[in-house]
């Protein structure tokens, strides 16, 4: 017989294995008991959304839109994309459910897969998870803060140490399309160093180069003139205050005057947060965990009012695997304490029922139900390392009773089937 097809997965997308779901599903509980303290509301977008949200949003170029979106045209020819960020659309619903008639701020945050069609490496896929915090009607520098410090709790509440806030601030519409001008005239005289897309990034955008990783990119970079020497008096003191506030809450940050994210709607505020060295990523270059800003301007670009918002986003596989990694995550609280062994088939029938009721008395029980022998049942309880053994054979069916073994002593009691419950709530307080 011929043999069938052999599917993998298609490049760039990977499978989150039951061994990895402990680590997702840690950082999605955390996530939610931080977001839950500081008010944030979740909210679910479509994975699709028109393009041209993105390339207005985004920004036509930037390598999202340019190299890394999903497309596709459906029957009626409509240009989709699947979503490659969660901010644009994030800010298309709150514009679109009328959310900026709602008491100001908005605080909403989400996580979900989003879509980059990139080279796939170590921490890098086309379908990956983000976490994304984004807060809309509020243009105190406080809330920069905030959300740097949110990131930076989460992060630590994972079991991260010696972690790095670095931070910018990128100016806006005031000042920026001068210092634009002036980094344009520098790297001009310059652009045979640079690397083929930082030469054409020059005419179109000339802040893109600054968040080129090019090596020879980088050398250039090193002697151009910084942003912050060239701020307006806003934005002098937005950032000013920022740095007050990382300051009073003593969290850890270094000035990068460079730093400006890949995306181009950010404004005033730019933040990154980096792991501890032997975090760096396939080209062996340190990887962000998380990064984000002000993005002052972009409700108004999609169509909304002049609305004032802040929001960072981190990378749930890049988390996961360093948490793998290094051991980060303590021994999992529903580790089973109780395994429930039965032998024959009016002992299966009653362990359908006792199962459901240990559930309700929050024990947790592992349990065969598809193994017979009640040795290989007992193994696997040792190698499960439970506390108690419950034993349901034909016997103690007709009996309306069930054996509690101690596993570390093999020691045994007999007990009412109807109290075996309770029995065991009195042994485990112990």
């Amino acid at each position: 017989m011929p043999k069938g097809p052999k599917f993998q997965t298609v490049t760039g997308m990977h499978d989150i294995l039951p061994e990895d779901q402990q680590y997702i599903s840690k950082i999605w509980s955390v996530v939610n008991d931080l977001a839950k303290f500081y008010g944030f509301s979740k909210i679910d977008t479509p994975v699709l959304e028109d393009a041209l949200l993105y390339e207005k949003g985004t920004g036509a170029g930037t390598d999202i839109v340019e190299k890394q979106m999903f497309l596709l045209k459906t029957k009626g020819g409509d240009l989709l994309a699947l979503r490659p960020e969660f901010t644009p659309g994030i800010v298309r619903a709150y514009t679109e459910h009328g959310m900026m008639n709602l008491p100001q701020p908005v605080k909403l945050y989400t996580y979900g897969p989003l879509f980059r069609y990139e080279h796939p490496q170590a921490g890098r896929f086309r379908q990956f998870n983000q976490i994304d915090f984004e807060v809309f009607g509020e243009q105190s520098s406080a809330i920069d803060a905030q959300i740097i410090q949110m990131f930076y709790t989460i992060l630590k509440e994972l079991k991260f140490t010696h972690l790095i806030i670095e931070v910018n601030s990128i100016g806006d519409s005031q000042c920026r399309p001068y210092y634009k001008k002036l980094l344009s005239n520098f790297l001009r005289p310059r652009q045979y160093s640079l690397c083929s897309e930082c030469r054409r990034r020059i005419k179109e955008n000339p802040l893109r180069v600054l968040d080129c990783k090019e090596e020879k990119c980088q050398r250039v970079k090193a002697q151009a003139p910084q942003i912050i020497d060239h701020l307006c008096e806003e934005c002098k003191m937005h950032f000013k205050s920022l740095l007050e506030f990382l300051d009073e809450a003593d969290l850890p940050y270094h000035l990068d005057p460079y730093l400006v994210r890949g995306l181009d709607y950010y404004t005033k505020t730019v933040f990154e947060i980096f792991p501890e060295r032997g975090a760096e990523d396939g080209e062996g270059r340190p990887s962000a965990l998380a990064g984000g800003g002000r993005f002052d301007s972009l409700v108004k670009l999609l169509g909304g009012r002049d609305v004032p918002a802040s929001g960072a986003a981190a990378g749930v596989e890049r988390i996961a695997a360093i948490m793998r990694s290094k051991g980060l995550l303590q021994a999992s609280e529903n580790t089973a304490r109780v395994f429930l062994a039965q032998l024959g088939d009016s002992a299966k029938k009653k362990t359908v029922k006792l199962l459901e009721d240990l559930r309700k008395a929050n024990i947790n029980t592992a349990e065969s139900l598809g193994r017979d022998s009640l040795r290989a049942q007992l193994g696997r309880a040792d190698k499960l390392g439970v506390e108690f053994t419950l034993i349901l054979g034909q016997k103690e069916v007709l009996d309306n009773t069930i054996v509690i073994r101690k596993m570390d002593t093999g020691a045994q009691e007999t007990v009412k089937l109807d109290h075996v419950v309770e029995e065991l709530k009195k042994r485990l307080r112990k």
